[in-house]
């Protein structure tokens, strides 16, 4: 795993306490298994992340097999299958969201030439819908990939504009230093996102990956909810938030209108 990149298996114990009780969740517990840094894993290694017997763990991936859920190679290991993609693909709201985004992205990205972000909230992470540019940096987002809400400026923007019991539920769940920059108290976090509402931008410093900083802004639907971040992420020497936020927030701002015209 890089250096900054979260698992939401992180923290959680691979000896078997706590494993997972119920059917579905059994075959959630190996389809979670797998990790950016782990897409082909074998099935006496997948009987200790999920924290399940061999006796257990192998007729379950034999039926994920058969589903095209699970993929397995002739060495025995496995891999998720192509019907996850076909699944994920299916999903309408963030569907939706990526295809009105992403002429607004790649004006932005080609006016700031910077890696540019579009996260939702799924429950107290976020999840990157869509990212252009590769950039000169080393950062470990990837589109479907999810990192703690407070960690990141995206994360930190749609937090700002949430429900309280949202950043509650954030809080509860812990605020771990995914980086010695990161906001780890509550009564730091809260005051951070009241700053975001007065400005209408969020920013991160380091907190998510060291050397790395963004300038994020909050997307909002057609029933004014928020909806969404979209961020700028470059080389902390690069992004300058006085003349990166202004173009952050007209793009946010845009995304924003398009949606509400589209009653989306």
């Amino acid at each position: 795993m890089r250096s900054g990149e979260w698992n939401a298996r992180d923290g959680a114990s691979e000896t078997g306490v706590g494993s997972p009780r119920t059917v579905l969740g059994r075959y959630l517990a190996v389809l979670n298994a797998f990790d950016p840094g782990t897409a082909r894993i074998a099935l006496a290694q997948l009987t200790v992340r999920t924290g399940l017997p061999k006796s257990t763990v192998h007729p379950l991936c034999a039926e994920l097999v058969g589903e095209g859920l699970l993929e397995r190679d002739e060495e025995g290991m496995y891999a998720l299958g192509i019907r996850l993609f076909e699944l994920g693909e299916l999903v309408p709201r963030h569907r939706t969201l990526s295809s009105v985004a992403l002429p607004i992205m790649e004006d932005l990205r080609e006016a700031t030439r910077q890696r540019v972000h579009l996260a939702v909230l799924d429950g107290i992470d976020v999840v990157y819908v869509g990212i252009l540019g590769a950039g000169v940096i080393d950062v470990a987002s990837r589109v479907g990939g999810r990192f703690p809400a407070h960690a990141t400026g995206v994360g930190k923007a749609i937090l700002a504009y949430s429900s309280a019991a949202t950043v509650k539920a954030r809080i509860e769940a812990g605020l771990p230093a995914v980086t010695s920059r990161t906001i780890a108290t509550a009564d730091g976090l809260i005051g951070e996102l009241r700053k975001i509402r007065s400005v209408g931008m969020a920013l991160d410093l380091g907190e998510s990956h060291l050397g790395v900083a963004c300038v994020a802004a909050p997307v909002f639907g057609a029933d004014r909810r928020i909806r969404a971040g979209l961020s700028i992420t470059g080389p902390a020497a690069s992004i300058d938030p006085g003349v990166l936020g202004p173009a952050v927030r007209t793009a946010a701002f845009t995304l924003t209108r398009t949606l509400r015209d589209a009653g989306l």
